[in-house]
């Protein structure tokens, strides 16, 4: 048995619809979790996504900003869209789902990104965002013999100084900045997270998500950080085979500034 799971930042959905078709056709994942889908829930495109067999669809969305969807080819219950410092926005998701002979727990997220100065006194968008993350610390990888919890998403932070093209000039870049690395990191561990993608790559190599829309080659530069994640608690990972970063779909046309990345598993 096997089942994989992969995460994408899409930057509008309806938008960039025929890349995601693209994708499921080519990757076929079980299950897809999006972020930043900027769609209305009324206004989704699930037709789209039922002609491919993805006919269990969560939706979390908002117009013009934010939202979370995690569409599926398997059973979904919804198990909770919560309302992060009570903001209204629509970035969390959490699903319920069985693979593998368990029940699993999906957590889809899309953190603030927190804007440009790393100052939380001058800067309201980074204290969200700060705010956000200690939050998130009542999110742990909760499982036993019968259950995991696994959690994907944008979380627009890229911990380690490989998950950046360079530590020392973005140290006091919104990203990468002391506050969020160590904030995000104890998060993770203080939670009992195993971080799959970096189970897979080792710590030593450079390992990227999203290339700017700013450059004007985001390939020859290669100036990328890794802003999209996947954890999940330890029994989980224990059953992971492979992580692929599609860093292909970055130069596809019109596409989002993140790539897909797909965990998948196997099971005896």
């Amino acid at each position: 048995m096997s089942f994989s799971i992969a995460t994408w930042n899409i930057n509008s959905v309806r938008l960039r619809l025929p890349l995601v078709e693209q994708f499921l056709k080519r990757y076929q994942p079980d299950i897809l979790c999006l972020q930043e889908t900027k769609c209305p829930d009324e206004f989704f495109p699930a037709e789209a996504f039922e002609a491919l067999g993805y006919s269990h669809i969560a939706i979390s969305g908002q117009k013009g900003y934010h939202g979370v969807a995690t569409l599926s080819r398997r059973p979904i219950d919804i198990v909770e869209k919560r309302d992060f410092c009570k903001m209204g926005d629509r970035r969390h998701l959490s699903t319920r789902f069985s693979a593998g002979g368990r029940t699993v727990l999906l957590h889809n997220f899309y953190v603030p990104a927190g804007g440009d100065e790393p100052d939380p006194a001058i800067n309201p968008k980074f204290r969200h965002k700060l705010d956000f993350i200690a939050e998130m610390r009542d999110v742990r990888a909760g499982h036993d013999g019968e259950s995991g919890s696994i959690l994907v998403g944008d979380l627009n932070i890229a911990p380690l100084e490989t998950d950046v093209w360079s530590h020392k000039q973005l140290l006091k870049v919104v990203s990468h900045t002391p506050v969020e690395t160590e904030g995000l990191e104890s998060m993770r561990t203080g939670g009992g997270w195993t971080d799959l993608m970096r189970a897979h790559i080792p710590p030593e190599e450079r390992l990227y998500t999203w290339w700017s829309y700013r450059a004007r080659d985001w390939e020859a530069s290669d100036r990328g950080r890794r802003l999209d994640h996947v954890w999940t608690s330890p029994n989980v990972a224990a059953d992971m085979r492979e992580v692929e970063v599609v860093r292909a779909a970055r130069g596809w046309e019109r596409p989002s500034d993140h790539v897909p990345v797909i965990a998948r598993f196997g099971y005896e």
